[in-house]
């Protein structure tokens, strides 16, 4: 059972972070943690889909698509074969698509907003790489927690 973000910044307060932006959860699983995995890339999702295609083992995929919410960087397929390879949860600085059918997938989901519009899939950008989301640092290997108040990360 995941413990709520706000019982758990009760307990350990400045040795977390809290994510500042409005994320919407979007998933199936509205709370979700695991350690971070990290997609850096701009309106290509390339990356995103072979990380979330290989096996998960619990963990959160964190993927800074710089807030554009100009195209969207997973959508049902993608979230399905998360599932399929045992990841928690995903995410998104940026926009994700199929949320109805998302809503449906046990995992978690939480995105700056959608777009039905796909991104490029050239394999543009970084994997495993830390990155900084609205002052907020998640580094590989670190653990992230998520619920409807928000998102909490290890320092």
């Amino acid at each position: 059972m995941t413990i709520a973000t706000a019982d758990l910044y009760d307990e350990r307060g400045d040795e977390l972070d809290s994510l500042s932006l409005p994320m919407i959860d979007l998933g199936g699983h509205v709370a979700f943690d695991g350690p971070i995995r990290t997609v850096r890339c701009h309106r290509d999702n390339a990356l995103v889909k072979r990380v979330l295609a290989t096996p998960g083992d619990g963990a959160v995929l964190v993927v800074d698509g710089g807030g554009s919410l100009e195209s969207a960087l997973v959508g049902d397929l993608i979230a399905a074969s998360a599932v399929d390879n045992g990841w928690a949860g995903v995410i998104v600085n940026g926009a994700i698509r199929d949320r109805a059918a998302m809503a449906e997938l046990p995992l978690g989901v939480k995105a700056l907003g959608s777009n039905p519009r796909k991104s490029a899939k050239d394999g543009a950008g970084e994997v495993d790489v830390t990155v900084t989301i609205a002052g907020v640092v998640f580094a590989p290997g670190r653990h992230v927690w998520a619920d409807a108040d928000g998102v909490l990360v290890e320092r």
